[in-house]
């Protein structure tokens, strides 16, 4: 059974004068920079067209026909993946869901993730309300929610201040606070650590983050693991890589067919970084004896394909694009390229990561060769593969801290230590073996966290 502390009524918030008073500076500050603001997301829509679109919502104008919603929040593309198999579960439950986010990519994802339940008219998205309390009152007005479920971290001061001030139950699911953060929110007078006190109720995903929401004055703290634990494999992606496997003549296991390596979410200033890890990594199987490896290369930002392609082509690389190579249904074009002639396979398409995982045999996450704190690396420990990091973790402490623990998960502090360790279980047989073993079982222990989350929001769903 999830722990968590006591459960008696959660305390006023704002819970100082002081406190009050700098979120009402903020909140002002926000209507000064206002036109700044609607600066910023216009030329962003210049790019992501859906930056221009859906301006009342932004206001706090958003009709539903739902009635009593639960409202959760999703910030992100990424957290709205990571709490779909908690909202699936809501559903389930009977509970019509009304999703907010801050983005285009966060939107859209949540239309293909329940784009079922949206046609039953069980769910609906909208963008969040700017940080005006005006907009959020609105916006409340006019959904009504049951209650309102942040998800991963969240700490708009006008949000949170505006749903406690109209007694909407408020909590926050699979809960996360990065040690990075925890170290410096206690300056600027403690005002981002006072935030969390907004939260009644905290549902988070280790006894390490556990411990600093307790800190930080939370009142319930339930520990209930990560749900992305729990999200489902798509049968369609992984077999169509299990068809391309064979037809391209790459490995299953180690050794035999062409080795693939897999650079899932790499983000700016890495391209460069791990262009050298292509080449030592290409000389020492080389030296090996082994075919020359495919990379499976999948910027993190759509807004960087074709500036990628550019790079490694300009550094002699053959780059073959997801979107020219393959169909619709991830199979290939007729007029594509011969696979065995190609050095990378550059992943530009949205949702489909599972399949350029399964195409892999070793999978290095990006966003930890800079200082970003890295990305998701429950995906390929989904898909039983060996994963490595480089030296900013901070965003993954759970599960990071755990999977190194556990040895499923290989930290590198450079490119030489990568290369070198992404040769060795290329050509090991018994360290790949290891490795997958090992991934399996940590991911087998670390599941269930949908079931532990339900296990307390359903007595407290139901007295509100």
């Amino acid at each position: 059974m999830p722990r968590h502390a006591s459960s008696a009524s959660p305390p006023t918030f704002p819970p100082s004068g002081k406190l009050s008073l700098l979120i009402t500076l903020y909140e002002l500050l926000w209507h000064l920079l206002m036109p700044l603001v609607l600066l910023f997301l216009w030329r962003r829509g210049k790019r992501e067209p859906l930056y221009r679109q859906f301006w009342s919502e932004r206001w706090g104008r958003t009709r539903t026909a739902l009635d009593r919603p639960l409202w959760v929040h999703s910030a992100s593309m990424g957290e709205m993946r990571g709490a779909a198999p908690l909202v699936r579960a809501l559903l389930d439950a009977g509970y019509p869901v009304l999703l907010t986010t801050l983005t285009p990519a966060g939107r859209t994802a949540a239309h293909s993730l329940f784009a079922a339940a949206m046609a039953e008219g069980r769910a609906q998205v909208a963008y969040v309300p700017f940080e005006l309390g005006w907009a959020v009152r609105r916006f409340i007005r006019q959904v009504r929610p049951r209650a309102a479920l942040m998800t991963e971290i969240d700490t708009w001061p006008v949000l949170l201040a505006t749903i406690r001030r109209q007694g909407v139950p408020l909590a926050m699911a699979n809960a996360q606070y990065p040690k990075k953060s925890f170290e410096r929110d206690p300056g600027w007078g403690g005002f981002r650590a006072g935030l969390f006190q907004a939260y009644p109720l905290v549902l988070c995903k280790s006894e390490t983050h556990a411990q600093r929401f307790r800190a930080v004055g939370c009142q319930r703290v339930v520990i209930a693991g990560e749900t992305r634990f729990d999200l489902p494999v798509s049968p369609q992606q992984m077999e169509a890589a299990q068809r391309l496997v064979a037809q391209w003549q790459l490995a299953t296991g180690v050794p035999g067919g062409r080795p693939v390596v897999c650079f899932a979410s790499a983000i700016v200033g890495e391209d460069e970084q791990f262009l050298q890890a292509f080449a030592q990594v290409k000389a020492g199987l080389l030296q090996a004896g082994k075919p020359d490896p495919l990379f499976v290369y999948v910027p993190r930002s759509p807004q960087r394909f074709d500036a990628v392609a550019q790079l490694f082509e300009t550094a002699g690389l053959r780059v073959a694009r997801r979107s020219r190579v393959l169909d619709a249904g991830l199979s290939p074009t007729t007029d594509g390229p011969d696979m065995g002639t190609i050095d990378v396979l550059l992943g530009d398409s949205l949702g489909e990561m599972y399949f350029y995982l399964a195409l892999s045999q070793v999978v290095v996450v990006g966003g930890s060769f800079v200082d970003s704190g890295a990305h998701n690396i429950i995906e390929p420990l989904a898909l039983k593969k060996p994963v490595m990091v480089g030296p900013s973790i901070w965003g993954i402490e759970y599960p990071g801290v755990e999977a190194l623990a556990a040895g499923v998960l290989q930290q590198h502090m450079d490119i030489d230590s990568l290369s070198a360790a992404l040769v060795q279980v290329l050509t090991d047989p018994a360290a790949y073996a290891t490795a997958i073993a090992g991934a399996e079982a940590f991911y087998a222990e670390h599941g269930g966290a949908t079931a532990k989350h339900m296990a307390v929001l359903v007595p407290w769903l139901e007295r509100t």
